[in-house]
């Protein structure tokens, strides 16, 4: 049987999985759509806001929908998925068959991230559909920068992944990086009404760098160099540690 034959079971396998998984599809595909209709059904995040160069908050808030549902598939869902295996010495007896555990790594980020996109697109999809945000306006930047931030949010998650022993210690460095990560994405208070100097320095971490770079697009610019540049550099960064630091065992 090839490499690759295997490397496609492997996939199918882990998406039939996944689809059993209540929680992640709650969490990953849901629950970032449902956070934006909860706050577009407040009057007042629907009017035009004068610290938001005139958007509504609703508007500022599909970027943070957006990232959510990666955020949370890559720092929360998948290292304890993954942390799970090795713990039950699935990695281990994988060692004796034709399945490479590359291939089940492989097929986790492919699951995970497959799942933050459509996570994204569906934000997209009920805020301009429901809310009458306007799309885009620079496609392909936005496209870039969220493909960029998918692999940085899965690299983060193979750091926690390859630094935690069983799966409860995934849980909790995942919530830990979590809220960190969401308030630099914007959720408690969004990027465009952050002071100067906080909004310098948000830009520099991952999410904040993605949401600065997503917003520039959705406002039909290309996004900043310097911010993809940032989502570039954690990328390279994360991946290196996360292949330092990983064990199969």
């Amino acid at each position: 049987m090839s490499a690759t034959v295997v490397d496609t079971a492997v996939l199918k396998t882990e998406i039939r999985l996944f689809r059993r998984e209540p929680g992640s599809l709650f969490w990953i595909l849901l629950f970032p759509t449902l956070l934006l209709v909860i706050l577009g059904s407040i009057p007042s995040f629907r009017e035009p806001e004068s610290g938001l160069d005139g958007l509504r908050t609703v508007d500022a808030y599909v970027p943070v929908a957006v990232l959510l549902g990666l955020i949370v598939g890559g720092l929360q869902a998948m290292p304890q998925t993954l942390t799970g295996y090795r713990e039950r010495g699935i990695l281990r007896r994988m060692s004796t068959t034709p399945v490479r555990p590359v291939a089940l790594l492989s097929a986790q980020m492919l699951v995970y991230g497959g799942a933050a996109l459509a996570s994204a697109l569906l934000a997209l999809a009920v805020g301009r559909l429901a809310f009458d945000v306007t799309l885009p306006e620079q496609a392909f930047g936005y496209a870039v920068a969220l493909v960029l931030t998918v692999l940085v949010a899965l690299a983060l998650g193979a750091v926690i992944s390859a630094l935690s022993r069983t799966t409860k210690i995934a849980g909790a460095i995942g919530s830990a990086v979590f809220f960190p990560a969401m308030f630099c994405a914007g959720l408690w208070m969004p990027v465009q009404t952050m002071p100067d100097v906080l909004a310098r320095i948000v830009g520099y971490t991952p999410f904040g760098a993605a949401a600065q770079a997503l917003n520039q697009a959705a406002a039909g610019h290309w996004p900043g160099w310097d911010h993809l540049g940032v989502l570039v550099a954690w990328t390279v960064l994360l991946t290196a540690g996360a292949a330092r630091w990983f064990r199969w065992e």
